[in-house]
């Protein structure tokens, strides 16, 4: 397939268990219809991480993500779904529950953080087995997609492959110390901006491939008020030079809030907002 010929790529930032704007926002798209089918064809869509906390539903989220991943090859098409630092945070909470607070703190971590006791208590035992497998990193033409606006990366591998086997395995450690470095340092963020940021992201692009990436983690509020130059917290904001492109819309920060991209070869391409149907950029 040439570079012309590639399929649609979507991307949806940070969720947190907005599952009725999730579902608005897929059928804008054409990517879903009122029964939760696929309906994209062969287009690829990347869901950033952070399926949970904060929100109403982090399981339906989960539970509809996990749907179309299996739906899509069936007509060509392809979901990914990366690890968010909210996914580390909550497997990490259920794994050692009964450790107590006292000793490690990791599920009264999680509960700061936005956690929510009915996502706990209805997920499924695949439903953790699937969120412990999500690859950290991900390619898809020219684009470097991942989570965090972070270096973090970088120590945890010098290919897309290695970095997610090394996840794959601190995902599968038996050792809260190691589940809580792990939560701690995915908090990083903000590690695009300021006089280093463009160098930062491209070490990450020189490292990993692509021209430009794709992060959640940071709403793009929260990077326009410090003072990165865009327009709208209600789209998604290029930054460093063009390298970066942030995608975290703060789907449960604001009733308002929610897009998703469309990004191609030259950055973003369309946005649809909730209510607000394809804008083309």
């Amino acid at each position: 397939m040439s570079r012309h010929d590639q399929p649609r790529l979507w991307v949806v930032g940070d969720v947190h268990g907005e599952l009725n704007k999730l579902r608005d926002l897929l059928r804008g798209a054409g990517l879903m219809d009122a029964g939760d089918a696929w309906t994209g064809g062969t287009a690829h869509l990347v869901f950033l991480g952070d399926y949970l906390d904060r929100g109403p539903d982090g399981v339906g989220v989960v539970r509809l993500v996990r749907g179309l991943e299996a739906q899509a090859p069936q007509s060509g098409g392809r979901v990914t779904a990366l690890l968010g630092n909210h996914e580390v945070m909550f497997l990490a909470a259920d794994r050692f529950r009964d450790l107590g607070d006292a000793h490690f703190g990791l599920h009264g971590y999680w509960l700061a953080n936005g956690g929510q006791a009915h996502d706990a208590a209805r997920m499924g035992d695949e439903d953790r087995a699937w969120l412990a497998a999500r690859p950290a990193l991900a390619r898809a033409g020219r684009w470097l997609l991942l989570h965090a606006d972070s270096r973090m990366y970088l120590h945890l591998g010098p290919t897309v492959e290695a970095v997610n086997a090394h996840v794959a395995a601190l995902l599968h450690s038996p050792s809260p110390e190691v589940w809580g470095y792990f939560a701690n340092a995915f908090v990083e963020r903000l590690g695009f901006i300021g006089p280093r940021g463009d160098r930062a992201a491209q070490e990450l692009l020189d490292t990993y491939g692509g021209i430009r990436l794709a992060h959640g983690h940071t709403p793009v509020i929260v990077l326009l008020d410090e003072g990165v130059p865009g327009d709208s917290p209600d789209l998604p904001l290029t930054y460093a030079g063009g390298r970066c492109v942030a995608v975290d819309s703060g789907m449960a920060y604001h009733a308002e809030g929610g897009f998703i991209a469309r990004l191609s070869e030259r950055g973003v391409a369309e946005v649809v907002t909730l209510g607000a149907g394809g804008t083309k950029k």
